[in-house]
């Protein structure tokens, strides 16, 4: 097997599926004159200084020096560009055909009708002041709800806000929103709101409406009090709680979030696409897939927009996206700063070309509409788009917020991450990475550079372990603990 993939007849680079050595043949006019590390890009033809460098059929930046045949395309010679993107909205949409027979997943339906994945009791602190209450009463529970095997957890959902500026700015509507989504989440069987008592984010605001209770440490007469009446109370209503039967539920009720993270030259050819193609499958049974992290669109967004189910929904898209633009260059910087030191060290080069490869995530099927962040989403939506940054965390928070109750999660460098309430599975982008990191991964995608699997196939595998862990079945990150730490609402930094 060529130790080098080329993905489109046009394309100007090879990437390279294991480290080669320098002096490798690959073609009979191509030999590598450097050693190429694994998900690193060598060229396949000649490239002038100045000409676009050509990945996926798609610019992903300019050769900054000429370039010759078999040398390594990086940062040394390649960089960011101006590229004019077609827009041409709806161009590509086209009728989604349901898939039949409809399969089900074995699901918990709430008496307002709403279908959880899992059975929590949240804690949620409004401020940061009562953060250490919140979590002093979830490890009062960790590992001791032996005689309750139907509750998930008591979770300890803490932030670092919740004070300090009571305006209607966008990072306070954010933390409100995110907060309030939470709060109203399907796997959160009962929600419990801790404050202290003077703190600008109210024990209302959190609740947004919810059922629920809420106490402040002032008004409680301190932190052990509040603590112990909390813990009172969860004893109470636990036996409640833990009184839930699963039952076959159709998948149009699934609503899967997507991220990537620590992701590398070869996440665009294995565990994105391969995910994209699960993606697809659940579209066609009627669910919804919120795919995300703005700035890791940018520079591909126009095959989002392509795909719009109309001109509005394609617009919405690029309104954000021009709000980036707008937003980064107020704070001096540029959105190609995003790819990580590890990206890069995994062989992505400039933000279009890790762009081009995350959007895979999102299958081929029409973009249904744009969300703001934390925004409620709608069932049975199909593809969507929901606005956030692209840090894991922050983005996980408003898709969970908006009410994912799943998500997958790829990575080729390999990452460690868990969104609770909502169970979270791993895709690793390469065989090695499996290999290194499996009590973190649930699903090797690398097979596909391998030889071993099609894409298809190993979308097949994704969409399988979709509907178990939907159905209960645990998945790695929640073995290991992960999913509280990473509850992170978007804080824009505007504070007083």
């Amino acid at each position: 097997m060529n130790p080098c993939i080329q993905l489109h007849a046009n394309d100007d680079v090879l990437i390279a599926r294991e480290d080669v050595p320098a002096g490798t043949a690959l073609t009979d006019s191509v030999t590598t004159t450097a050693d190429i590390p694994a998900g690193h890009k060598v060229a396949r033809r000649a490239i002038a200084s100045g000409a676009p460098v050509i990945r996926y059929n798609q610019v992903i930046g300019f050769a900054v020096q000429d370039i010759r045949p078999g040398e390594h395309v990086h940062s040394h010679n390649l960089a960011m560009g101006h590229v004019d993107l077609d827009y041409a909205f709806c161009r590509d949409a086209k009728p989604t055909v349901a898939d039949s027979p409809q399969r089900t997943f074995m699901g918990i339906r709430r008496a307002d009708g709403r279908v959880a994945t899992r059975n929590y009791i949240a804690v949620i602190s409004s401020v940061n002041c009562s953060a250490t209450a919140a979590k002093m009463i979830g490890d009062h529970y960790r590992n001791a709800l032996g005689e309750f095997p139907n509750v998930d957890g008591v979770l300890a959902l803490t932030h670092k806000s919740g004070c300090g500026l009571d305006h209607p700015l966008p990072g306070i509507n954010a933390l409100k929103s995110a907060l309030a989504g939470y709060a109203r989440h399907p796997n959160i069987a009962h929600v419990i709101v801790v404050g202290l008592g003077c703190e600008i984010t109210n024990l209302g605001d959190v609740l947004g409406g919810a059922p629920g209770d809420s106490y402040s440490i002032q008004t409680e007469g301190g932190t052990q009090k509040l603590v112990d009446k909390v813990i009172a109370r969860i004893d109470e209503v636990l036996p409640e709680v833990n009184a839930v039967q699963r039952e076959p539920v159709p998948l149009a009720e699934l609503k899967l979030a997507m991220q990537c993270g620590g992701s590398s030259g070869v996440s665009g050819i294995s565990c994105n696409p391969a995910l994209g193609y699960a993606v697809d499958l659940l579209v066609r049974q009627g669910g919804t897939a919120i795919l995300s992290e703005t700035t890791e669109c940018y520079g591909a967004e126009h095959l989002l927009t392509a795909r719009a189910a109309s001109e509005e929904v394609g617009q919405k898209l690029v309104d954000r996206i021009k709000w980036w633009e707008a937003f980064t260059a107020k704070n001096n910087m540029v959105i190609d700063n995003n790819p990580s030191p590890g990206n890069k060290a995994g062989g992505l080069t400039t933000i279009i070309e890790k762009s081009l490869g995350s959007i895979a995530k999102g299958g081929t099927t029409n973009l249904n509409e744009v969300y703001q962040y934390a925004e409620p989403v709608a069932a049975g939506k199909g593809l969507v788009f929901m606005d956030a940054p692209a840090f894991d965390p922050v983005g996980a928070t408003a898709q969970v917020a908006g009410g994912a109750n799943l998500m997958v999660f790829t990575t080729d460098r390999g990452s460690a991450f868990g969104c609770k309430p909502a169970p979270s599975i791993k895709l690793a982008g390469s065989t090695s990475l499996y290999e290194r990191m499996p009590d973190d991964m649930d699903i090797n995608a690398g097979t596909i550079l391998d030889g071993t699997e099609s894409v298809e196939e190993v979308g097949v595998r994704i969409f399988e372990r979709i509907i178990a862990v939907a159905s209960g079945e645990r998945s790695r990150s929640e073995a290991m603990g992960y999913g509280e730490e990473e509850f992170c609402p978007w804080d824009m930094g505007v504070m007083l």
